[in-house]
Protein backbone atom coordinates (compact mmCIF):
# COMPACT_ATOMS: atom_id res chain seq x y z
CA UNK A 1 0.00 0.00 0.00
CA UNK A 2 1.06 3.53 -1.20
CA UNK A 3 0.31 6.80 1.14
CA UNK A 4 0.81 9.81 -0.03
CA UNK A 5 0.64 13.52 2.11
CA UNK A 6 1.05 16.93 1.31
CA UNK A 7 4.25 18.29 2.59
CA UNK A 8 2.66 21.61 3.59
CA UNK A 9 4.88 24.35 5.44
CA UNK A 10 8.81 23.02 6.72
CA UNK A 11 11.77 24.86 7.62
CA UNK A 12 14.87 24.16 8.32
CA UNK A 13 14.89 24.77 12.17
CA UNK A 14 11.64 22.80 12.26
CA UNK A 15 13.54 20.02 10.38
CA UNK A 16 16.64 19.84 12.72
CA UNK A 17 14.53 19.98 15.57
CA UNK A 18 12.85 17.01 14.17
CA UNK A 19 15.80 15.07 13.80
CA UNK A 20 17.21 15.72 17.59
CA UNK A 21 14.39 14.02 18.75
CA UNK A 22 15.48 11.20 17.17
CA UNK A 23 18.96 11.20 18.98
CA UNK A 24 20.07 8.81 21.65
CA UNK A 25 18.20 5.90 22.24
CA UNK A 26 15.11 5.04 20.64
CA UNK A 27 12.53 2.25 20.00
CA UNK A 28 12.22 0.85 16.67
CA UNK A 29 9.46 -1.60 15.63
CA UNK A 30 11.34 -4.14 13.09
CA UNK A 31 9.51 -3.88 9.60
CA UNK A 32 7.52 -6.64 8.28
CA UNK A 33 10.35 -6.87 5.85
CA UNK A 34 12.81 -7.82 8.22
CA UNK A 35 15.15 -11.13 9.18
CA UNK A 36 13.41 -10.90 12.81
CA UNK A 37 12.01 -13.94 13.29
CA UNK A 38 8.52 -14.84 14.10
CA UNK A 39 7.80 -18.35 15.36
CA UNK A 40 11.12 -19.39 14.13
CA UNK A 41 10.09 -17.82 10.77
CA UNK A 42 11.66 -14.82 8.60
CA UNK A 43 9.10 -11.97 9.16
CA UNK A 44 9.73 -11.09 5.45
CA UNK A 45 8.60 -14.64 4.34
CA UNK A 46 5.45 -13.72 6.26
CA UNK A 47 5.31 -10.49 4.38
CA UNK A 48 5.31 -11.86 1.34
CA UNK A 49 2.47 -14.12 2.39
CA UNK A 50 0.24 -10.87 2.73
CA UNK A 51 0.44 -12.02 6.67
CA UNK A 52 1.22 -8.90 9.22
CA UNK A 53 1.72 -9.57 12.57
CA UNK A 54 2.54 -7.21 15.52
CA UNK A 55 6.29 -6.88 16.57
CA UNK A 56 8.01 -6.09 19.68
CA UNK A 57 9.76 -2.66 19.66
CA UNK A 58 13.99 -2.72 19.91
CA UNK A 59 16.33 -0.04 21.07
CA UNK A 60 18.92 1.18 19.08
CA UNK A 61 20.97 4.19 19.69
CA UNK A 62 21.37 7.23 17.25
CA UNK A 63 24.73 8.64 17.70
CA UNK A 64 24.39 11.74 14.86
CA UNK A 65 21.56 12.07 12.72
CA UNK A 66 22.22 15.76 10.78
CA UNK A 67 21.04 17.70 8.03
CA UNK A 68 23.38 17.84 5.01
CA UNK A 69 20.62 19.18 2.53
CA UNK A 70 17.40 20.16 2.20
CA UNK A 71 15.63 20.93 -1.02
CA UNK A 72 11.79 21.80 -1.55
CA UNK A 73 10.56 17.56 -0.61
CA UNK A 74 14.16 16.08 -0.61
CA UNK A 75 16.23 16.03 2.59
CA UNK A 76 19.69 14.56 2.52
CA UNK A 77 21.16 13.11 6.28
CA UNK A 78 24.17 11.84 7.57
CA UNK A 79 23.41 9.21 10.28
CA UNK A 80 25.58 6.87 12.46
CA UNK A 81 23.97 4.25 14.15
CA UNK A 82 24.61 1.45 16.37
CA UNK A 83 23.89 -1.96 14.40
CA UNK A 84 20.55 -3.68 14.20
CA UNK A 85 19.37 -0.18 12.98
CA UNK A 86 16.23 0.19 10.55
CA UNK A 87 17.39 3.14 8.65
CA UNK A 88 14.41 2.87 6.35
CA UNK A 89 11.93 2.54 9.39
CA UNK A 90 13.49 5.67 10.74
CA UNK A 91 13.07 7.92 7.38
CA UNK A 92 9.18 6.88 7.94
CA UNK A 93 9.04 7.45 11.61
CA UNK A 94 10.60 11.17 10.51
CA UNK A 95 7.94 11.55 8.17
CA UNK A 96 5.19 11.06 10.59
CA UNK A 97 7.06 13.43 13.25
CA UNK A 98 7.04 15.98 10.69
CA UNK A 99 3.34 15.27 9.38
CA UNK A 100 4.18 14.86 6.01
CA UNK A 101 5.69 11.25 5.82
CA UNK A 102 8.37 10.17 4.16
CA UNK A 103 10.76 7.38 2.26
CA UNK A 104 14.26 6.41 1.56
CA UNK A 105 15.24 7.10 -1.86
CA UNK A 106 18.75 6.99 -1.88
CA UNK A 107 20.78 4.95 1.40
CA UNK A 108 24.88 4.97 0.83
CA UNK A 109 26.47 3.25 3.57
CA UNK A 110 29.86 5.46 4.12
CA UNK A 111 31.22 3.12 6.54
CA UNK A 112 30.84 -0.63 8.69
CA UNK A 113 32.80 -0.46 11.90
CA UNK A 114 36.41 -0.17 11.41
CA UNK A 115 35.75 0.32 7.16
CA UNK A 116 35.19 3.32 5.93
CA UNK A 117 34.32 4.83 2.80
CA UNK A 118 37.82 5.76 1.92
CA UNK A 119 38.87 1.94 1.30
CA UNK A 120 35.66 0.41 -0.15
CA UNK A 121 36.00 -0.68 -3.68
CA UNK A 122 33.42 -0.14 -6.82
CA UNK A 123 31.88 -3.03 -8.89
CA UNK A 124 33.88 -1.40 -12.15
CA UNK A 125 37.09 -1.93 -10.56
CA UNK A 126 36.41 -5.44 -9.20
CA UNK A 127 35.53 -6.33 -12.45
CA UNK A 128 38.19 -4.68 -14.05
CA UNK A 129 40.87 -6.98 -11.41
CA UNK A 130 38.65 -9.99 -12.31
CA UNK A 131 39.62 -9.64 -16.13
CA UNK A 132 43.37 -9.72 -14.77
CA UNK A 133 42.78 -12.99 -12.50
CA UNK A 134 42.88 -14.74 -9.46
CA UNK A 135 45.75 -12.94 -7.89
CA UNK A 136 44.62 -9.21 -8.64
CA UNK A 137 41.42 -9.90 -6.71
CA UNK A 138 43.23 -11.40 -3.79
CA UNK A 139 45.16 -8.18 -3.39
CA UNK A 140 42.03 -6.69 -2.79
CA UNK A 141 41.38 -9.21 0.32
CA UNK A 142 42.00 -7.90 3.94
CA UNK A 143 43.36 -9.50 6.83
CA UNK A 144 40.23 -11.11 9.04
CA UNK A 145 41.59 -9.60 12.30
CA UNK A 146 41.06 -6.22 10.65
CA UNK A 147 37.44 -6.82 11.43
CA UNK A 148 38.49 -6.38 15.11
CA UNK A 149 41.04 -4.03 15.21
CA UNK A 150 39.45 -1.95 17.52
CA UNK A 151 40.09 -4.56 20.09
CA UNK A 152 42.69 -5.49 22.27
CA UNK A 153 44.97 -7.70 21.22
CA UNK A 154 45.84 -11.15 23.34
CA UNK A 155 49.07 -13.21 22.25
CA UNK A 156 49.54 -16.70 23.74
CA UNK A 157 52.40 -19.13 23.48
CA UNK A 158 52.87 -23.03 23.88
CA UNK A 159 50.27 -24.69 26.22
CA UNK A 160 48.18 -21.56 26.18
CA UNK A 161 47.57 -21.97 22.38
CA UNK A 162 46.65 -25.22 23.26
CA UNK A 163 44.11 -25.28 25.35
CA UNK A 164 42.47 -21.73 23.78
CA UNK A 165 41.91 -24.28 20.48
CA UNK A 166 40.41 -26.73 22.48
CA UNK A 167 38.05 -24.26 23.97
CA UNK A 168 39.37 -23.92 27.26
CA UNK A 169 39.59 -20.43 29.35
CA UNK A 170 43.83 -19.49 29.56
CA UNK A 171 45.67 -17.32 31.97
CA UNK A 172 47.42 -14.63 29.62
CA UNK A 173 50.52 -12.22 30.43
CA UNK A 174 49.36 -8.62 30.15
CA UNK A 175 45.61 -8.96 29.10
CA UNK A 176 43.16 -6.64 29.71
CA UNK A 177 40.90 -6.67 32.70
CA UNK A 178 37.57 -6.69 30.70
CA UNK A 179 36.05 -6.45 27.72
CA UNK A 180 36.63 -8.59 24.04
CA UNK A 181 40.33 -9.03 22.69
CA UNK A 182 41.75 -10.23 19.58
CA UNK A 183 43.33 -13.69 19.90
CA UNK A 184 46.99 -14.45 18.85
CA UNK A 185 49.27 -17.34 18.95
CA UNK A 186 53.02 -16.22 19.55
CA UNK A 187 52.96 -12.67 17.14
CA UNK A 188 50.97 -12.93 14.27
CA UNK A 189 48.71 -16.11 13.65
CA UNK A 190 45.55 -14.90 14.28
CA UNK A 191 43.24 -17.72 16.20
CA UNK A 192 39.73 -15.47 16.74
CA UNK A 193 38.19 -13.61 19.42
CA UNK A 194 37.64 -13.96 23.13
CA UNK A 195 36.24 -12.35 26.30
CA UNK A 196 37.85 -11.25 29.46
CA UNK A 197 36.25 -13.55 32.45
CA UNK A 198 35.34 -12.32 35.83
CA UNK A 199 38.92 -14.25 37.42
CA UNK A 200 41.03 -12.89 34.74
CA UNK A 201 41.26 -15.63 32.18
CA UNK A 202 41.07 -15.43 28.66
CA UNK A 203 37.94 -17.39 27.51
CA UNK A 204 37.61 -18.41 23.55
CA UNK A 205 34.20 -16.95 22.14
CA UNK A 206 35.25 -17.59 18.40
CA UNK A 207 38.00 -19.43 17.06
CA UNK A 208 39.14 -20.16 12.72
CA UNK A 209 39.20 -23.19 12.24
CA UNK A 210 42.75 -24.70 12.14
Amino acid sequence: MVATHPVGSLSRDRIEATLQRFMGVIEQIPPMYSAVKRGGQPLYKLARKGIEVEREPRQVTIHTLRLLRWEDKDLECELCCSKGTYVRTLAVDLGEALNCGAHIVTLRRTAVAPYDAAHMVTLDVLHKRAEQGWSALDALLLPLDTAVAQWPAVRVRGDAAFYLRQGQPVIAPHAPTQGWVRLYENEETFLGMGEILDDGRVAPRRLLAG
